[in-house]
Formats: structure tokens, C-alpha cells, sequence
């Protein structure tokens, strides 16, 4: 069972072919909106921005481009706006780099966030970058409640790729807003794997978190190394009524029952890693 963790503690060097494409086309084939985050849509109704990367940070991997991903994920911040970013293949401080990215862009608004490193399983140590910090995932959302506060989990799950030394984990956070925001970043190495760690998240941690919390919503932003065109494909690890928007390769933003996919954008990384930026519009309803 994975355990349940109040901010707590991949893949160092599998890297695939850079995608530079940039799709702005929606969900459903609408054109993508220039709806700004957190404006009304329709009655009841507002759209939140939600920006996946994978930013190959690590320093040990083929795909580092020497920091540079940090930097361009921050002129992504600036420009896009996004409400949540999740992230994957980072190092600790990189999180707190792009919290002040997006504290400077919405600065009436706190920036929760929360960071899990991804373990090791001969040492059972945090997995590290070359600098030495840990190595992991992310996941940073918007907070605009007055009250502010928020709970976060995370674990490492109880199925791993026998063949791969790193221990994927997976982090959520719930802020004081209408929905949870998670992140993961599947097995990279076998699909039957990732497929059983995306049902595991789906299908036993997060009736957990909203449980707990109250029902919220759920976005997930997450690297689920199921290929969108393949099989098995992150259709097979949904539970029923939730939906996905992919980057026709293998990051996805699924939305838990009650969220609407409005549009979607596959983001050029300019060659600082190897995966596109996926940004995802998204469609809540008041509660």
C-alpha cells in the first residue's frame, strides 16, 4: 500500500527522441481559448491552465541541456499563465525557482507546492542529481482562498519495474481551491508496470485524498509513459467518467468526473529536453 505523507520524499537516464511541435488545437478539435486563468466561461463555470513538463533536470541523463529547461519553463510560466504546473525529472531548488516564477506572475495569489524524490532501492535513499539535491517530482498550484493552508501526500508505489533501480513515487496537493492538484512520473521501462502504477494512483490513492478532503476534484499532471497511440494507453488506467488530454506521446493532464477539457497546446521545449511542454485548459464548475 502506498503510504500517505505530509510533504515528503523518474527516469535518471531514459530519453527519447525531442518532440518541437506545437498543437493548438483542443480536446474535442475546438481552437484553442484565449479564456485568461480563473475567468468565466459560461454560468458557474471558470477555466484554470494546467502546464505538464518533463525538464530532463537531473544532470546524469543524455536529454540535460545544463539547466536551460528551468529557465525556459519559467518564460513558459510568464506567458502561459498556468494556475498549476506539475513537474517531472527535477531536482529539489528547482521547484522553489519556478514558485517564485509564478508568485512574480499572480502576485495577489499564494503558490502552494510540494516536491517527492523518487527512492533508490539498493540504499532505500532518496535518488539524487549529480548537484546532489534530490531528484523527483513536482507539483505547484495557485491558492486564492484568504485562508490559504493546504495538505499534501505522497508515496511510493507498492508495484516497481524489477529491472530499474529507481522507485517511482507519486505527490498530491490540496490546497485551500476547488480541486487537488498530483503528479507522477510512471515506469519507463515496462508498460505493463506503468499501466498498474497509473491504476494504482487512480484507482486507490485518490479516492483516498478526496475522501479525506473532502470530495475535491482532481487534476493530474503526469509523465505516464503510456504511449497516447499505443497499448496499452492511458485510456486503460481511467476510472470511469475521468478524461485525459495527452501530448500524442506520453505526458497527460487527467481530470477527475465534474472537470471539462477545453483545449490543449504542445508546447516546443527548444531542445532543453526531451519532451514537449503539454498545456492544458480546463473547465471547473463552482461548488
Amino acid at each position: 500500500m502506498a503510504s500517505f505523507l505530509v510533504l515528503s520524499a523518474g527516469c535518471l537516464a531514459g530519453c527519447a527522441a525531442d518532440r518541437a511541435a506545437s498543437d493548438p488545437t483542443g480536446p474535442t478539435g475546438v481552437s484553442r481559448s484565449s479564456v485568461g486563468v480563473g475567468e468565466t466561461v459560461g454560468v458557474g463555470e471558470t477555466t484554470v491552465r494546467v502546464l505538464q513538463l518533463n525538464l530532463c533536470n537531473s544532470g546524469r541523463a543524455g536529454c540535460y541541456s545544463g539547466g536551460r529547461a528551468i529557465s525556459l519553463a519559467v518564460e513558459l510560466i510568464h506567458q502561459h499563465r498556468p494556475e498549476m504546473v506539475s513537474l517531472n525529472e527535477i531536482c529539489r531548488d528547482d521547484v522553489r525557482v519556478l514558485e517564485q516564477a509564478m508568485s512574480a506572475t499572480f502576485p495577489a495569489a499564494t503558490v502552494a507546492t510540494a516536491f517527492v524524490s523518487a527512492k533508490d532501492r539498493p540504499t532505500h535513499a532518496p535518488v539524487r542529481c549529480q548537484d546532489g539535491q534530490q531528484f523527483g517530482d513536482g507539483v505547484l498550484v495557485l491558492d486564492s482562498s484568504p485562508a490559504g493552508g493546504h495538505r499534501s501526500y505522497s508515496g511510493v508505489y507498492p508495484v516497481q519495474d524489477p529491472q530499474d533501480p529507481e522507485e517511482r513515487v507519486w505527490v498530491c496537493i490540496d490546497p485551500a481551491t476547488r480541486f487537488a492538484a498530483c503528479s507522477t512520473h510512471t515506469a519507463s521501462g515496462n508498460s505493463t508496470v506503468a499501466l498498474d502504477q497509473c491504476r494504482h494512483l487512480l484507482n486507490s490513492v485518490v479516492p483516498r485524498i478526496t475522501r479525506r478532503d473532502g470530495g475535491d476534484a482532481i487534476i493530474l499532471g503526469a509523465d505516464l509513459n503510456l504511449a497516447a497511440r499505443g497499448s496499452p494507453n492511458p485510456d486503460s488506467c481511467l476510472p470511469h467518467g475521468y478524461q485525459r488530454a495527452d501530448d500524442d506521446a506520453v505526458q497527460d493532464v487527467v481530470v477527475s468526473p465534474g472537470i471539462g477539457l477545453r483545449s490543449r497546446s504542445v508546447l516546443d521545449m527548444r531542445g532543453t529536453t526531451d519532451h514537449p511542454g503539454l498545456l492544458v485548459e480546463v473547465v471547473l464548475s463552482r461548488r
